[in-house]
């Protein structure tokens, strides 16, 4: 089957006297239903692969199939296009609405990935169920419990049918036990079929994936 993530050679450096090279020359391959861990510590380069996975940025070298499409000289709207309907995005600041519902903030993610209107409120609502919310659909994120705010978020992602979802620090602002809650929910995903690449510098967190790598000056190796 194609990989979901393919990376050849891919580089990204910065100008400057001399340049800064935020990513050396990296190959990786992540095949579909991998769950990935990225580690790093700050400075190291992992926010520079964030962008780069979730086509937030171009790199200077190299090249990255995304589900077998080359993204490499594509047009900014088809980037859009790739990150909206293939990538389910968890960020550790959760970057909800706080005015609109939470099965309102989900559904914006369907509309932005052009799913049909028929199918963008069912989704939605399978979405959150899928996450243990579905008796929250009316409420508001500031109502809700920081757990409950990045279910929100993990549902959000998921909403579109992604073929990656990718997750930055997604334990970040949560205590132990929420974040096991969250990463129960990671497995349950993963165990559905669902690919993750998690990038994050606690090594617990990265512990839960199926296989880690690890960023150290912009330089990436296999743990296992």
């Amino acid at each position: 089957m194609t990989p979901v993530i393919e990376l050849r050679g891919l580089t990204r450096e910065f100008p400057g006297t001399p340049p800064v090279v935020a990513l050396h020359p990296t190959d990786l391959v992540v095949e579909r239903g991998d769950y990935l861990s990225i580690v790093g510590p700050s400075g190291s380069g992992k926010s520079t692969l964030l962008n780069l996975l979730g086509l937030l940025d171009r790199p200077t070298g190299g090249e990255y199939l995304l589900d077998g499409e080359p993204s490499l000289g594509i047009s900014e709207t088809r980037r859009t296009q790739l990150r909206a309907g293939r990538i389910g995005f968890v960020f550790q600041a959760f970057h909800l609405l706080p005015h609109r519902t939470v099965l309102e903030n989900v559904v914006l993610a369907t509309i932005y990935a052009g799913i049909d209107r028929a199918e963008r409120v069912p989704r939605a609502v399978a979405a959150l169920e899928r996450v243990h919310l579905g008796h929250r659909l009316s409420f508001r994120p500031p109502t809700l419990s920081g757990g409950e705010r990045q279910r929100v978020a993990v549902a959000r992602a998921v909403a579109t049918s992604p073929r990656l979802l990718l997750a930055d620090e997604p334990t970040g602002n949560l205590d132990s036990v929420t974040s096991g809650e969250v990463l129960d929910l990671f497995d349950e995903l993963h165990a559905d079929g669902l690919t993750l690449a998690v990038i994050t510098h606690d090594e617990h967190v990265a512990a839960r994936a199926h296989r880690q790598v690890r960023i150290s000056d912009g330089v990436l190796e296999v743990v296992r």
